[in-house]
């Protein structure tokens, strides 16, 4: 199993390479981050220094979107990238939340993001590609290669993720939830003449290392807000109870009401305070390392092929040690 670190881009940004480093030398494999614009500072630039002060890391946005940038300049920036340092980028894409929505615009069709999928890729790896009805090829690519990984959650979406992407990312590690997903996602690709098995599996979720359990829950509660704003454009879309998304993910958002983004990815967001201990335990990784290994064990065998550990709480080098020390080297004997 890889691991990957999940960070927001606050300022200063060499704290974020900083936490990069540690990761890398902990036996993390991977380093993403949040993209949206207004609320952290660029990633793209972030992640040049992150390539020139790591020798193996592959980096990229867990997730941008097709929105908020012109595909030619997200394709051409991701070749600049692997260009400079060795294809050791990867691009997280989605429908966009909190990059979106906070500058008052709506998410992505699935259409237009499956669209870019395609796109994005030929362009960042030297083919030509149709934009806007105009023919384009960035003529400068030699030997690119640019993996494009799809967040998703719907039915609609899994099977978007199935059809088109070379990866999924599940936000969220409840394995009856990864299960049912994991095999529509596979079931996709089946149905669209792909190997089912070259769609790598990616769960991103928080992790706390402690046996505080009543803390560990407290900063990592944000987590089921952030999901919940998802969730919410399920039900909205389908229905509570539609049997097209499994009552396991949308029953706990009945007591939410609006969320406020300037607190998106951060312990004690207030906009939060419906999010039961029960989804705090199913969605995330808490306790002892014990604890982290036994559920990562049991992701694994559901055919996760990464754990990225989003690491937004108040323990984060901690948590990077303790990964490094006890629990990758558990998953990876």
């Amino acid at each position: 199993m890889d691991f990957g670190l999940v960070l927001q881009t606050d300022p200063p940004a060499s704290a974020v390479v900083g936490l990069m480093r540690r990761a890398e030398r902990n036996g993390f494999r991977y380093g993403w981050t949040f993209d949206s614009a207004v609320l952290w500072q660029e990633p793209f630039v972030i992640y040049s220094r992150i390539l020139e002060h790591t020798t193996k890391l592959t980096v990229g946005p867990m997730v941008t979107n097709p929105g908020t940038r012109t595909w030619e300049v997200t394709a051409s920036t991701f070749a600049t990238l692997n260009e400079m340092y060795g294809n050791r980028t990867v691009c997280g894409i989605g429908r966009g939340d909190s990059a979106m929505r906070v500058a008052g615009r709506s998410p992505n069709t699935l259409a237009r993001l499956g669209e870019a999928i395609d796109v994005i890729r030929d362009l960042a790896e030297g083919r030509e590609a149709v934009v806007d009805g105009q023919p384009l090829r960035i003529p400068w690519v030699r030997d690119g290669k640019l993996p494009v990984w799809m967040a998703a959650y719907g039915p609609k979406a899994l099977a978007l993720a199935g059809q088109k992407a070379d990866g999924f990312i599940l936000q969220l590690a409840d394995p009856y939830l990864t299960e049912w997903m994991v095999k529509a996602v596979r079931n996709a690709a089946a149905d669209a003449g792909r190997d089912p098995a070259s769609v790598t599996v990616c769960v991103a979720a928080p992790a706390y290392v402690s046996d505080d359990l009543a803390h560990a829950r407290e900063q990592c509660r944000w987590f089921g807000g952030m999901v919940g704003n998802h969730v919410a454009d399920l039900v909205s879309r389908y229905g509570e109870h539609s049997g097209m998304v499994p009552e396991a993910l949308t029953a706990y958002i009945k007591e939410r009401h609006g969320y406020d983004y300037s607190h998106h990815g951060r312990a004690g967001n207030p906009s939060t305070d419906f999010v039961p201990d029960e989804i705090v335990d199913r969605f995330c990784l808490l306790g002892p390392a014990e604890a982290h290994i036994e559920k990562l064990q049991a992701l694994r065998d559901l055919g996760v092929d990464q754990f990225a550990l989003y690491n937004m709480h108040d323990a984060k080098e901690t948590t990077i040690d303790a990964y490094g020390a006890e629990i990758i080297p558990a998953l990876n004997r």
